[in-house]
C-alpha cells in the first residue's frame, strides 16, 4: 500500500479502533510506551516507518531523511533516554521540507515552541533543553531497525499515532487491519447514535441475556458481543 492510499485508508481510524482490530485478527499489538505523547493535541499520523537509531549525532537523522519517501514517519530510537534531547527544530524542519509525515521518538525532544510552529506532528516522551554530550559508535543497523520500548520497528512496518498513543503495524496487513478496524468503528458509532436517541448500551447488547448465559454456560463477554454484533471491547 503506497503512502497516499495508506493515509486515505487510515485517516478516519483511531489507534483505539486499530488496536481492537489487531486483537480480533490475532495479531501482536506493538505499541509505543505510554509516555510517548503528541506535542500538539489532535495529532494524527500514518505512514511507513523510517527507522533511525541515535548515537549522539544528528547525521543519522539527516541520512534517514535522505533515504525516506514522502509520507514516511521518522522512527527515532534513543533508547528512552531521559538525560538528553535528540530531535529539535532543524531536524523537524528538514523532515517537513522533505515531505515526511511526522516523527515519533523513543526519547526526548527540544525546541518545543519551534516544533509547534513548524507543524509537523511530533511524538516523544517529553522535552528537555539539553542536547547529547556523547558520540557513540554507530551500529550497522542504525538505519534499518529501531527499538521502541519492546517492539523492533523496520521499513516493513507502518506507524499510526494520535492522542491515545502510537502503534506499529505490519505493512503487508494494512488493508486487512483497516477493514476490521472500520467495521468496529462503524458499529461503535451506530451504538453511540442509538444511545443518544434513548436506547441504552445494555439494551443494545442484550446485557441481561449475557448475564444469564455467563451464569449458565460460562460465556465470555467478548463472545457474547460477537454473537449479537456489538462492539465495546475486543
Amino acid at each position: 500500500m503506497d503512502a497516499l492510499k495508506l493515509r486515505l485508508t487510515y485517516q478516519d481510524l483511531t489507534t483505539a479502533h486499530v488496536a481492537d482490530a489487531l486483537m480480533r485478527l490475532g495479531l501482536p499489538v506493538r505499541q509505543a510506551p505510554p509516555a510517548v505523547r503528541p506535542l500538539r493535541q489532535d495529532a494524527h499520523v500514518v505512514g511507513r516507518a523510517r527507522p533511525a537509531r541515535h548515537y549522539g549525532s544528528v547525521d543519522v537523522f539527516l541520512e534517514a531523511v535522505q533515504q525516506a519517501a514522502p509520507g514516511d514517519i521518522l522512527v527515532v530510537d534513543n533508547a528512552g533516554r531521559q538525560d538528553e534531547a535528540c530531535v529539535g527544530d532543524l531536524i523537524a524542519l528538514e523532515a517537513e521540507r522533505a515531505g515526511l509525515g511526522g516523527i515519533v521518538i523513543w526519547g526526548l525532544h527540544r525546541d518545543s515552541r519551534e516544533l509547534r510552529s513548524i507543524g509537523l506532528p511530533v511524538f516523544s516522551q517529553g522535552a528537555l533543553p539539553v542536547g547529547p554530550r556523547r558520540l557513540d559508535p554507530q551500529g550497522p543497523d542504525a538505519l534499518t531497525a529501531a527499538q521502541f520500548g519492546g517492539p523492533t520497528i523496520t521499513g516493513e512496518d507502518f506507524v499510526l499515532g494520535d492522542d491515545d498513543g502510537v502503534l506499529f503495524l505490519p505493512l503487508d496487513r494494512a488493508a486487512e487491519i483497516a477493514e476490521t478496524a472500520t467495521s468496529i468503528r462503524d458499529i461503535e458509532r451506530h451504538q453511540a447514535a442509538r444511545m443518544r436517541l434513548g436506547t441504552s448500551l445494555r439494551d443494545q447488547i442484550r446485557f441481561d441475556g449475557y448475564l444469564t448465559a455467563r451464569e449458565r454456560d460460562g460465556v465470555s463477554f467478548r463472545a457474547h458481543l460477537r454473537s449479537v454484533g456489538g462492539a465495546v471491547e475486543e
